[in-house]
């Protein structure tokens, strides 16, 4: 790296690669610039303005996500013009939709009017699916903004909820557009992009259809993606709170990929998964992956060992049910030879599991009939 690289920040001096955002340069020295449409590995847009800074010598603030670093630069992160305009841009999305993303107000009454708001003078008003886990939400309170400085816009469209995994709740989008990039320059499903125009743009599937029936193959990248309550799992919506789980990285059990996942258990119950940022899938899972967990507590799993007798099951310990089929394995190899046997193992085993089949198939049971479901 050019040692001659260097800009300042907050009165620092960084240093920084050819190429390389205001924003970039800020992260790699934790510095922190708020972003709400920044998506990591896809094509800064600057459409949210979050992430604005202040340069010297420049006549506008500048997008920290799109503008890119130039030896010399002096950058204010978070000087009074850039909280002035930050604190505009969260008064202006909060006004737009239904956010009641509350926060302590200036005075009392302030927040008792905005509490009335937010839960109704009955308590019947319905809080936000993503209350706590909300990046909007983060944001007004660091910045103390709330959502009564301009007359509330009402919401354009209903709620979407006829498909089995993804309510979209059109009223709290904020048009960042991490959806469509998250769909189109991530999955690259391009099931989704912006339509229409103005005050009526809209995130749409082909043909403003339901996701349902759309090109969607409904991998919940979107909704990972998705910075506030307009994306939210359909099953967990309302169910859980953010801070009533704990999570639990593992590994995917539906293939060989190994993608990294996080189990967000409550109770001792899974009730969501998210895709953790490491390889090999980076965030990202498939519609299995992030939304195929409910067999893990079902009551119909099977909890015992079962051995069928005159045509029914009967349950049987582990050392029973182990014993009986080394006891039929030897039987039919030394009877008949091992090649009327065959074994078929899985791809939701490990590279380690297949291994120890085949050995366990050639040199015990002294067959080659052995076959992968991946190859069927």
């Amino acid at each position: 790296m050019n040692a001659q690289q260097t800009l300042v920040m907050n009165g620092r001096e960084l240093s920084f690669e050819n190429g390389q955002t205001l924003l970039e340069v800020a992260r790699r020295h934790h510095i922190d610039i708020p972003t709400l449409c920044h998506l990591k590995g896809t094509m800064p847009t600057g459409s949210c303005r979050i992430c604005v800074v202040e340069v010297e010598g420049a006549q506008t603030l500048l997008a920290a996500c799109a503008t890119r670093a130039v030896a010399g630069m002096k950058v204010q992160t978070e000087s009074a013009e850039v909280v002035k305009a930050r604190r505009m841009i969260l008064q202006l999305m909060l006004s737009s939709g239904n956010h009641n993303c509350a926060i302590r107000g200036s005075n009392d009454q302030e927040w008792t009017d905005f509490q009335l708001k937010v839960h109704g003078e009955d308590g019947s008003a319905e809080l936000c699916p993503v209350w706590g886990d909300c990046r909007l939400q983060d944001l007004a309170y660091r910045y103390q903004v709330s959502g009564q400085h301009f007359a509330a816009t009402p919401a354009r469209y209903p709620i979407e909820d006829v498909n089995p995994f993804i309510v979209r709740d059109f009223s709290r989008c904020i048009q960042c557009g991490r959806c469509v990039q998250a769909c189109n320059e991530v999955q690259v499903n391009n099931a989704i992009q912006f339509g229409y125009r103005g005050v009526e743009t809209k995130i749409i599937a082909a043909g403003d259809r339901p996701l349902k029936d759309s090109d969607c193959v409904f991998c919940g990248e979107c909704v990972q993606a998705c910075p506030v309550g307009a994306l939210v799992e359909k099953d967990g919506r309302y169910s859980v709170r953010p801070w009533e789980t704990q999570k639990v990285r593992t590994t995917c059990s539906y293939c060989g990929v190994g993608c990294q996942i996080y189990l967000h258990v409550k109770d001792n119950q899974v009730v969501k998964v998210t895709g953790a940022d490491l390889p090999p899938n980076n965030g990202s899972l498939c519609v299995k992956g992030r939304f195929g967990y409910h067999f893990i507590g079902s009551p119909e799993r099977l909890t015992d060992p079962l051995i069928k007798e005159n045509g029914t099951f009967r349950k049987a310990s582990w050392d029973e049910a182990l014993n009986l089929v080394a006891k039929r394995f030897k039987e039919i190899r030394d009877t008949h030879g091992g090649d009327r046997m065959g074994v078929l193992t899985s791809a939701r085993m490990t590279n380690e599991d297949n291994y120890v089949a085949q050995k366990f198939t050639r040199a015990v049971l002294k067959t080659n009939n052995i076959d992968h479901c991946a190859r069927l």
